[in-house]
């Protein structure tokens, strides 16, 4: 027995036991491997005239023998010699692929994808065989030899006469794996089956270049006896025939023009599991230092388990139509973790195993194209087909509203215009840019009210102040919402009506455009602030400085509620939000924390207490319950101002969509007031 180069029994340990970590994939390996090895006799046909290839019958073929328990891939394309035996698989990592192809480099061209690369691949084929046999004839040659090993000590090679049933009538190579006997752990017998191994082909080597053919079961109806009656009824058979598994071309390596509609549908639905179309399909084709294809879809709508912890994101990634990964998750980021796809390419840097890939430049240099890509096409389809991108935010937008915020604000030049919210004022989901282009003349910040449901926003006092002041009022619901405009600050509107600073350069501006000039436009940056949150500042100077004046001529008042509320709140003030009866109070809050995220953060996972709102309570001054205050504190009757001031409190936080902190005492003094 010849013992293998190198440090052959621990090498080869290493190789089946610590690089390849799924046993499924030797199948995946061997099929590349008889791929390569039709590749070379199909581009040696092409540099020299004298070997004659019918292309037409370069195959590979995968067999089982349930009772010998053996698996067999044959292919019918180079060969060996009992020299290229030696040096392939008697030493360990060297690579004859990789060695052809880099003495071939100038002359193979698109017609030939060499997949090998490491030299090990074939050895994967011990992870579940106990003995591995290659049958092999090289071409050209008349002679054919037989390499043999248990995977562990070493290896044989040794001629194969004509006369023996093994021996190989054309040049190809026949590789038969001896399957493990079953442990209590692993059972071997499962690869012992048509199913499974039909499973593993399209699973991982659909797209091989060359046919993979089984021996498939099928079923048809039997022939009709002559003499059978009316009542006859048909029957069926089964019988097996040699069949094509694989599908050979990838749909990504197709031009687009000769794939329909329905075709890219079909194979999301069948690749990624989904029986709705998808709300978008694109492809990318990358050329240069580094070439790649990418076929991607934006569903038709979410994964149940989108937003569990068990969901996985990322695209299908093949290197030579080989499945490397089911999900490379570095290939897309966290906010689009909704796309699927697939990526193709022979020059991503994968390590050993080709399981994984190795952390280089190139990766990050396609994730960045993809993301580009991503985002382009989601713009597209919002100015394209405004219903359907409605229908895909619907699904999806939650994500990209945690993009924003888990990147601190980074992402928003990306991912700020792809954002939808309710428009108060128009009843309908706009863009940012949209709610910019629709301001008045004046207008220096986007304005919102976050909490849980839309018709109790546009109810509350706070936006209908804001409302009445002639600016629009973003309505948001999603928990995510007001932590995204916290992260954000505020938007970069484009291209917006020139905002002059005297009436006279507004004049001749306006003159300007009659005498038919363009109007001038201008970017400008918006603060996004919510309604309920600090000083809006949209009062007028008399109605600041009334406020004020209030405030302070009910200085005393004003204590005397702070002292009946005690820190439930940080102060009570004029409100300058509030006009008329509209409502006699209103919460707001000061700081980095308002009352929708206090909301939220209460409502989190997180154990210790939830950061909580500096709350102010603003008072109507205009409102009839008002003076009912001023004559409880007038006539020094504490008792009633606490059950006013506690009531209002209640009331406001009612409003806001927030229990009050004892609903039974609320409900008692409101009993007690009646």
């Amino acid at each position: 027995m010849r013992k293998f180069k190198t440090e052959s029994k621990k090498l080869l340990d290493l190789m089946i036991n610590s690089i390849y970590t799924n046993h499924e994939i030797f199948l995946r390996e061997l099929v590349s491997n008889a791929s390569d090895a039709i590749d070379k006799l199909y581009l040696k046909s092409l540099t020299d005239s004298s070997v004659q290839v019918d292309q037409a019958n370069l195959a590979i073929n995968v067999a089982f023998d349930k009772d010998a328990r053996t698996i067999t891939v044959s292919d019918n394309g180079i060969g060996m010699t009992s020299d290229e035996l030696e040096k392939n698989l008697g030493t360990i990592a060297h690579s004859g692929s990789e060695e052809f192809k880099a003495e071939n480099a100038q002359s193979q061209g698109d017609a030939v994808d060499i997949i090998g690369r490491f030299g090990v691949g074939f050895y994967s084929a011990f992870m579940v065989a106990k003995e591995v046999s290659v049958t092999t004839r090289a071409y050209g040659s008349d002679e054919c030899f037989r390499w043999t090993s248990d995977g562990i000590e070493g290896y044989t090679i040794s001629p194969v006469t004509a006369d023996d049933p093994i021996y190989r009538a054309q040049s190809g190579s026949d590789i038969v794996l001896t399957l493990k006997d079953n442990t209590d752990d692993v059972s071997y017998d499962e690869f012992l089956s048509e199913y499974k191994l039909k499973d593993l082909i399209t699973r991982y080597s659909n797209y091989v270049r060359y046919p993979v053919k089984m021996l498939v079961t099928k079923s048809r109806q039997k022939d009709k006896p002559a003499d059978a009656g009316d009542d006859y009824k048909p029957e069926w058979e089964d019988y097996t025939e040699l069949d094509t598994v694989n599908s050979m071309t990838p749909i990504w390596k197709k031009r687009a023009a000769d794939v329909t509609k329905e075709e890219y549908a079909e194979f999301y639905k069948s690749t990624f599991h989904d029986w709705a179309d998808p709300a978008r399909t694109f492809s990318l084709h990358a050329e240069g230092a580094l070439e790649y294809d990418a076929l991607l879809f934006i569903p038709g709508q979410a994964p149940f388990d989108l937003y569990s912890r068990d969901y996985e994101k990322g695209l299908e990634l093949y290197s030579s139509n080989v499945l490397i990964m089911e999900k490379c998750a570095d290939l897309v980021p966290d906010y689009y973790n909704f796309v699927r796809g697939v990526v193709d390419s022979s020059d991503v840097s994968l390590n050993i195993s080709r399981e994984t890939l190795q952390q280089t430049r190139q990766l990050q240099a396609m994730s960045r194209r993809i993301e580009k890509k991503i985002t382009s096409e989601l713009g597209a389809l919002r100015d394209d087909d405004r219903e359907a991108y409605e229908k895909f935010f619907e699904n999806f937008g939650r994500g990209l509203k945690y993009g924003l915020y888990q990147s601190y604000g980074s992402k928003k030049d990306e991912l700020a215009d792809l954002l939808l919210f309710w428009s108060a004022r128009e009843e309908k989901m706009v863009t940012l840019a949209e709610y910019a282009a629709a301001m008045p003349d004046g207008q220096a910040a986007i304005y919102y009210a976050a909490g849980d449901d839309r018709e109790r926003l546009a109810k509350m006092p706070v936006v209908k102040a804001v409302l009445a002041k002639g600016y629009d009022v973003l309505l948001c619901t999603a928990d995510v919402d007001e932590f995204c405009f916290q992260a954000m600050r505020d938007f970069e509107a484009k291209g917006l009506p020139k905002a002059y600073e005297s009436d006279e350069a507004r004049e001749a501006a306006a003159q300007a455009v009659a005498d038919g000039a363009e109007p001038e436009l201008e970017d400008r940056t918006l603060e996004l602030k919510n309604v309920s949150a600090g000083d809006l500042d949209l009062a007028t100077d008399e109605e600041k400085s009334a406020a004020q004046e209030a405030t302070k001529a009910n200085e005393d008042l004003f204590n005397a509620m702070k002292e009946a509320l005690g820190d439930k709140v940080e102060k009570v003030a004029v409100s300058t939000r509030l006009a008329g009866d509209d409502a006699p109070a209103v919460i707001t809050s000061e700081g980095p924390v308002s009352l929708g995220m206090e909301k939220v953060l209460s409502a989190g996972p997180e154990s210790g207490e939830a950061p909580k709102a500096t709350r102010v309570l603003e008072v109507n001054a205009a409102h009839p319950v008002f003076e009912k205050l001023r004559a409880a504190q007038d006539s020094g009757d504490k008792e009633r101002l606490s059950l006013y001031a506690g009531l209002l409190y209640d009331q406001a936080l009612l409003v806001e969509g927030i229990m009050p902190t004892d609903p039974v005492a609320f409900a008692s003094q409101v009993c007690k007031l009646m």
